[in-house]
């Protein structure tokens, strides 16, 4: 051994620890076939932590973890140990594990090197719908049980060598555990470990020897450097008693935070969690090209000229890793590091690592231990003023990550302005199934066999009840239904055809509105672009939502000044207010689709009821196992003031709503009926091809798709109104039916149906009691006054109602 070094580090000179070099070991070779070894405080500086187990921490320079590092040096430090990797394969294939949470990156990056057949990490987050092979367990880790969840499980168990890569072996311990565990499940011949730094003792490489031929297998050891840790006697002790390290210091200015949706196609593996194959690596270095590329022009076009840190989410490592040496390599100074479980103690004295830290709860629902961040500043320079990127995934993109105490407020009240990027990733099913090729479900129907839009203009993720005796007499249907002893959308009601008057006023409603309707259209479909990218599929809530998602398709199909013009695919899906949204379409879009590229459209906002149906049907379909599908709902129209995304927030007349199959395509409400939906079915619908004479769906289009170009001009400036102004959901309109239900005695507010929209509805399906409209002759309601002529219901005008309209259900229990 060589001299002891790193006398320069304040561990080393207050306490004693010692790092001391030693000429790098791989068992089974001769140590001099290596190439030079770096001396191992070139890769290592000692800290302290109070954990019982073991009180030092051996912080690396090149791994990016506490200490914000120059990412293509993380990178260069993998390759290097790719490349020994390799020599001691022999040109043999090999699959590869890392170890959670410290190594999730340096094994991706060993295995990109070596071009790995399969790379998986150890994961301690469990996730649903994952299926876990098997474990093993860390001995002195704050977090010690490593889970595998490779989809599917064969990715992993074949019979190559098994490469393990970890930062750094102090015993050997975990790397045995490990192989013991792995060689009972899946039995090699050959296993080799990969690692920064060694710090083995000759006992422990010994006992690496007899377990080695305990198994009858190979165990070779490669390493960047090698060395030895001396440690003061009652270390423990002496850490235990030092003071409490001050974490989550505020600045005197708090930082910004923003929030970037990064795009991410659903069938490419994020990272290494639930397996990444050979076969991933061009489709993920091209979708990393993407959302680098898309980060950095929200880097240059917010802060312009400033240094970035990349911050990585504990597992979530190589892709974060990839960002910001793609971004570094465009010119921008950039540093690395991740988050962690582990907490260390943090003194702010020249020669210790660790200078500052936060302490913030974990982002993730369901984890109660803390997380940590360490340092987050600029090497060497106090004055520079770095922006902090903090990659998340979807469990993580969570209000606990923005809340008081969450990352983003502590990083912000130190100073330091945030920029969440979110990347969806792929889910484990979802991965599966596109690695097995097989989906097992049913396909979506279309015109003209289902319907009477275009193909191209929809396709209906619906089950086709056409024969099925689904209809009763409104009066019966609605006793039933109030009574408790049936759900609305168990049945249908009979299809009200309005006199030769109303189709009459319908055609004059369409033709005074088609400009307004185009401009709602074209403003709700930038605004999405504008916040979602143009790799996006739209999800219509059938079936009001679902002329206005073909319309939003039909405006994206023109180029609209510098965007090109989109093809974009359009569905329909069922959602039902207490019974949710069709999970077996979500599957089918999961699997087909990027899960967060899908925007979920309706036509328009009444008291909220639906679009609190569809967070909350999403957040259950994620909990159970299926992918995470992003809840914000873009509609035409918001005067319920319930979503971020909407055309406008005027409560008025959507065409579209004056009538019902007529005008949707020939198509039925949905029906969620067990006695014809089976579990893998999607939910149902009639086509009522026999009103055809009567149909009036491709006129609506028609007509508002031919004002197009009249509202372009106004476009662009109508999206800059929207984006500029406050559109956090209030529900205020949830308050104001509160308030109508209280005055009119109104046992529920399923009662109280607001808006033009929700009105006309009233009238049309269910057995209406009175309307109520805030001024007596709105031109927009006349079609109203015409229909509650026609079934004698009273309209009363109350000039404060928050609405322009409200239909108010009868009470038939009454």
């Amino acid at each position: 051994m060589s001299s002891p070094t790193g006398e320069s580090y304040w561990a080393t000179r207050a306490l004693g620890i010692e790092l001391l070099h030693r000429k790098a070991f791989r068992h089974g070779d001769a140590p001099d076939s290596l190439p030079p070894a770096p001396e191992i405080t070139e890769l290592l500086q000692p800290a302290l932590r109070k954990n019982p187990r073991r009180a030092h921490l051996l912080v690396s320079t090149v791994l990016g973890k506490h200490l914000p590092t120059d990412p293509l040096r993380v990178r260069d430090s993998g390759d290097r140990l790719g490349d020994l990797v390799r020599a001691v394969l022999g040109g043999q294939d090999a699959v590869v594990l890392g170890f959670a949470e410290t190594a999730t990156g340096l094994g991706h990056c060993v295995a990109s090197r070596i071009d790995a057949a399969c790379y998986l990490h150890s994961t301690r987050r469990v996730v649903p719908g994952a299926v876990t092979l098997t474990g093993f367990e860390e001995g002195h880790s704050h977090a010690t049980s490593h889970l595998l969840q490779p989809m599917p499980g064969d990715v992993f168990t074949a019979g190559l060598p098994l490469v393990l890569v970890d930062d750094e072996i102090s015993t050997g311990n975990t790397a045995l555990d490990a192989i013991g565990a792995l060689h009972e499940f899946a039995p090699r011949t050959h296993y080799v470990l990969a690692v920064l730094v060694d710090m083995r003792t000759d006992a422990d490489r010994d006992r690496f020897a007899k377990v080695a031929a305990a198994l009858g297998a190979r165990i070779d050891t490669v390493c960047l450097a090698a060395g030895s840790t001396v440690l003061p006697e009652g270390l423990v002790a002496t850490v235990a008693e030092l003071p409490a390290a001050e974490l989550n210091q505020a600045a005197a200015r708090r930082g910004a935070a923003a929030r970037l949706e990064l795009p991410w196609p659903h069938d490419v593996p994020e990272g290494g969690r639930h397996g990444f194959l050979r076969a991933d690596r061009a489709n993920f270095e091209q979708a990393t090209t993407v959302a680098a590329k898309l980060l950095r022009d929200q880097l240059v076009t917010d802060h312009p000229g400033r240094p970035v840190i990349v911050l990585a989410h504990e597992e979530l490592m190589y892709l974060p890793l990839c960002l910001a040496a793609t971004i570094a390599e465009s010119g921008i100074p950039v540093r690395y590091q991740t988050t962690t479980r582990s907490p260390a103690h943090v003194l702010d004295e020249p020669g210790y690592p660790l200078r500052r830290g936060f302490r913030f709860p974990a982002p993730e629902s369901g984890e109660e231990q803390p997380r940590y961040l360490y340092n987050a500043s600029w090497p060497d320079d106090p004055e520079a003023d770095p922006v902090l990127v903090f990659v998340a995934d979807s469990p993580a993109d969570s209000e606990r990550l923005h809340a008081p105490g969450g990352l983003v407020d502590v990083l912000t009240a130190a100073g330091s302005d945030v920029l969440v990027a979110v990347v969806r990733g792929a889910d484990p099913r979802t991965l599966a199934a596109a690695r097995s090729g097989t989906y097992s479900g049913p396909g979506p129907l279309s015109g003209p066999e289902f319907g009477s839009y275009d193909r191209a203009d929809v396709a209906w993720l619906l089950k086709d009840l056409s024969g099925a005796d689904l209809e009763a007499d409104t009066a019966s249907r609605e006793q039933r239904i109030q009574a408790g002893i049936a759900h609305y959308a168990e049945s249908l009601p009979i299809e009200y055809q309005p006199d030769a008057a109303y189709r009459e006023l319908f055609d004059r409603v369409l033709a005074a509105s088609a400009e307004r309707l185009a401009l709602a259209v074209g403003t709700v479909a930038e605004l999405v672009v504008a916040e979602r990218g143009t790799d996006i599929v739209l999800a219509s809530l059938a079936r009001a939502g679902t002329p206005v998602g073909i319309l939003i398709r039909r405006w994206l199909a023109d180029r609209h000044e510098d965007r090109p013009a989109l093809d974009i695919p359009h569905y329909a899906v069922s959602i039902v207010r207490d019974r949710g949204i069709d999970t077996v379409a979500l599957d089918y879009l999961a699997h087909h689709h990027a899960p967060g590229s899908v925007v979920f459209v309706d036509g328009w906002t009444g008291k909220g009821a639906i679009t609190r149906e569809l967070t909350a049907a999403l957040d259950e379909y994620h909990a159970a196992g299926g992918a995470r599908f992003d809840d914000d709902l873009a509609v035409l129209a918001d005067p319920g003031y319930c979503v971020r995304t909407y055309g406008t927030r005027d409560d008025f007349l959507i065409a579209s709503a004056c009538l019902n199959s007529t005008v949707s395509g020939l198509v039925s409400r949905t029906v969620l009926n067990r006695d014809l939906i089976g579990p893998r079915d999607f939910h149902g619908a009639k086509f009522y091809a026999e009103l055809g004479a009567d149909d009036v769906s491709a006129g609506l289009i028609d007509t508002v798709t031919g004002a197009f170009e009249t509202v372009r001009p106004q476009v662009s400036a109508q999206v800059a109104v929207v984006r500029s102004g406050d559109r956090t959901p209030t529900w205020a309109g949830w308050a104001s039916v509160e308030k109508v239900r209280a005055e009119y005695g109104i046992d529920t507010v399923n009662f109280v149906k607001p808006g033009v929209g929700e009105t006309t509805r009233v009238l049309l399906r269910r057995m209406p009691w009175r309307v109520l409209v805030r001024e007596p002759d709105a031109p927009e309601h006349a079609h109203i006054r015409l229909l509650a002529q026609a079934r004698d219901v009273p309209v009363e005008v109350v000039p404060e109602l928050a609405y322009s309209c409200m239909g108010l259900i009868k009470d038939v229990q009454r």
